[in-house]
């Protein structure tokens, strides 16, 4: 069937204002409610069909492209489809029309329903060296949380008959329009405490010490939150909240991080740089020797493949890049600087860089690489 036009369903002119859209919408809506009309399948199509309308109409871009193209503007049907599956959606959309909230009218909206609580969250911080982080770790974790106290009963709230809303009349010039709202003395949970223990609160609720395992995976970076479900406070006649695990990365002795790499300083002499020798090298996985080849100059970088992080996506391992520092005496003895003064006058020792030796924004740029 063939959609009617947006401007006859809602009894308004293309020169109408938005006010006066709003206004012959609310009009429509309320003749075809379904609270108005209870099991009247035409009457809750056209209360449909009236918010597909409005929903173009009272958006003013939605309106142009509507007022230039017609429903094709839509892909042959407004915003997607309009309101055919879920009568909750139009009254959530919608609820400032009627004058509230989605839950504006009895049956639909919430009305009737109770609604499902979840207890508040904890949240702990949790610090870890490189090397947990490189392996991944599980950390025995001791936490208080607000628990069902030992002992402690419930019965159906007295004033909701556990439904969790109240409903409320009102006269209006359109006839008697019922209002759900939520149940002040259970919160909306259809439940109340009946009977409690000595020195047990009012909620019901008591903190205990529990002691939560939690499993942390490789890769995981300063300032993460992991996500423990289940394991915070409990809420009386729904679910309990999470544990909402903050990751503290903790500095590293000699190495520093950038990502799923790691960067370490070496820093040796010019003898040892001229000589070539081997040295010791920590990483997160333990020492490793490494040769340092002779004539190695001062800023290169030595690259240890797959000796830095795992991605915490399991997308492969990072490396770890050393960078040369070769150190240069501040003070000499007398024969030092005569040893010194004398090699000054070798061919070796004037500078006389090579194709092969970098510079310091090629080194930069083969770091990032």
């Amino acid at each position: 069937m063939a959609k009617r036009d947006f401007y006859d369903v809602l009894g308004v002119s293309k020169s109408s204002s938005q006010d006066d859209i709003k206004k012959a919408y609310r009009k429509v809506a309320l003749k075809y409610h379904p609270d108005r009309n209870p099991n009247d399948k035409e009457a809750e199509e056209k209360f449909k069909e009236a918010a597909e309308a409005y929903d173009v109409l009272g958006n003013e871009e939605k309106r142009r492209k509507y007022d230039q193209f017609g429903h094709q503007a839509f892909g042959g049907g407004a915003s997607g489809g309009g309101f055919h599956g879920n009568m909750n959606d139009i009254f959530d959309m919608f609820g400032d029309i009627f004058g509230g909230g989605g839950g504006g009218f009895g049956g639909f909206g919430g009305g009737g329903q109770r609604r499902q609580t979840k207890g508040s969250n904890l949240r702990i911080k949790v610090k870890l060296t490189l090397e947990e982080i490189a392996e991944g770790v599980e950390k025995k974790i001791k936490i208080r949380r607000a628990q069902v106290a030992d002992g402690v009963t419930f019965k159906t709230c007295t004033i909701c008959n556990g439904a969790g809303q109240v409903q409320q009349v009102t006269n209006t010039i359109l006839g008697q329009m019922r209002t759900a709202a939520t149940c002040s003395t259970c919160n909306g949970v259809g439940k109340i405490v009946d009977q409690k223990p000595s020195g047990i609160g009012s909620d019901g609720l008591e903190r205990k010490e529990e002691v939560v395992a939690v499993k942390i995976p490789a890769g995981v970076q300063d300032g993460m939150q992991l996500r423990v479900g289940g394991k915070g406070n409990d809420a009386i006649g729904g679910v309990p909240g999470d544990l909402i695990v903050l990751i503290e990365e903790l500095p590293h002795e000699s190495l520093t991080r950038d990502g799923e790499n790691l960067h370490y300083e070496l820093t040796m002499s010019f003898p040892e740089a001229a000589l070539g020798t081997s040295v010791e090298i920590p990483t997160v996985s333990g020492v490793v020797k490494i040769n340092i080849d002779k004539g190695t100059q001062p800023g290169k970088i030595l690259r240890l493949k797959n000796k830095g992080l795992p991605s915490v996506q399991g997308y492969g391992r990072g490396d770890q890049l050393i960078h040369i520092n070769v150190w240069v005496p501040k003070n000499l003895s007398n024969d030092e600087k005569k040893t010194l003064e004398k090699l000054i006058e070798s061919k070796n020792f004037e500078p006389n860089p090579g194709k092969s030796d970098k510079g310091f924004f090629d080194r930069v740029k083969e770091m990032f690489s």
